[in-house]
């Protein structure tokens, strides 16, 4: 069983959380920078190194989130570097992948991802997320930047009206959610105490999970923005049961879409290979924190950097922020 965390533990989450938002605050600031054509000097290498200390910082903030690497990897970089947002596509979808394995068996073992729950959940999101993919690769890359910033910011406005219970309570589980044994339980690090879940409206949840993966694919971003709503407001598990089941869902779904980008040749290593390891590397805090933050604090997050990145994606398909 976990040990409670400490007035420390906190003081230590406090101060990471608090690292990231200044990156994020310099990030809003470089389309000004590369338009002042101080970019256009920069030498080849200064790309991936800035590739890898935004995705370090990414997978610190994705995974306690539950809404993948992708979801920021892909409107953050395709409109603050100068790379062509089918490479950028693709790469989000392994930087997703890659922020989903590294936290995985963290995750697991914390009992706050659940492979029974996953496993259903991503048969569908997989099986559609190819389709999808074609469909992503076939579209302009403004039109998939505006459907982009329009999705994300209707995701955000659905958690901030929701108002997303922390431990949702469901009386009593649906018929296929018995049958398919989807319950469990976990011990919260900021309180100490032991919480049971259990689905209910499992159909629904499936099929949901079947636009889901198209989404996933077209988009690149690896959808666990759409994971956790489901998830926690429909199937009722605990916020910090969604989020890290979200996570197990991310690494099978995106492997599925990867391969139709690599297939395609939109997978660029000088973008991916920086940006996989830095997103690793952020993504095994990230799982850290996913421990030790309170529910609350989880789903404002989730809803601030959504709310970052969906207008940044919008503007820029629009041409109001180049």
């Amino acid at each position: 069983m976990a040990s409670p965390s400490t007035p420390a533990d906190h003081r230590t989450s406090l101060r990471r959380l608090r690292v990231a938002a200044a990156w994020v605050a310099l990030l809003a600031a470089a389309p000004a920078w590369a338009a002042s054509g101080a970019s256009a000097e920069m030498p080849w290498w200064f790309w991936p190194l800035a590739l890898f200390a935004t995705c370090f910082v990414m997978g610190i903030v994705a995974v306690p989130a539950g809404i993948g690497g992708g979801t920021l990897f892909v409107p953050i970089v395709g409109g603050f570097f100068p790379f062509h947002l089918d490479f950028v596509r693709g790469a989000g979808l392994l930087v997703a992948l890659a922020s989903a394995l590294s936290a995985g068996p963290m995750l697991l073992r914390g009992g706050l991802g659940n492979l029974r729950l996953a496993l259903p959940l991503a048969l569908m999101a997989s099986a559609s997320s190819i389709g999808g993919a074609m469909l992503g690769l076939a579209m302009p890359a403004h039109v998939v930047q505006v459907l982009l910033g329009t999705l994300v910011l209707c995701i955000v406005v659905l958690m901030f009206l929701s108002k997303k219970s922390e431990f949702p309570q469901v009386d009593r589980p649906d018929a296929l959610g018995q049958a398919l044994a989807l319950h469990g339980f976990f011990v919260d690090g900021a309180s100490g105490r032991t919480v049971h879940w259990q689905v209910h409206r499992t159909v629904p949840g499936l099929v949901l999970f079947l636009g889901i993966g198209v989404l996933a694919g077209m988009f690149g971003i690896g959808a666990g923005w759409a994971n956790v709503p489901v998830l926690n407001l429909l199937l009722g598990t605990p916020v910090k049961v969604a989020a890290g089941t979200s996570g197990v869902v991310l690494s099978l779904v995106d492997s599925a879409a990867a391969w139709v980008y690599i297939n395609r040749g939109a997978v660029l290593p000088m973008i991916a290979v920086p940006s996989v390891v830095g997103m690793m590397l952020g993504a095994r805090i990230g799982a850290h924190l996913l421990h030790v933050l309170r529910g609350a604090i989880v789903r404002r997050m989730v809803i601030a950097v959504l709310l970052f990145a969906g207008a940044r994606a919008l503007l820029k398909g629009l041409g109001v922020w180049p």
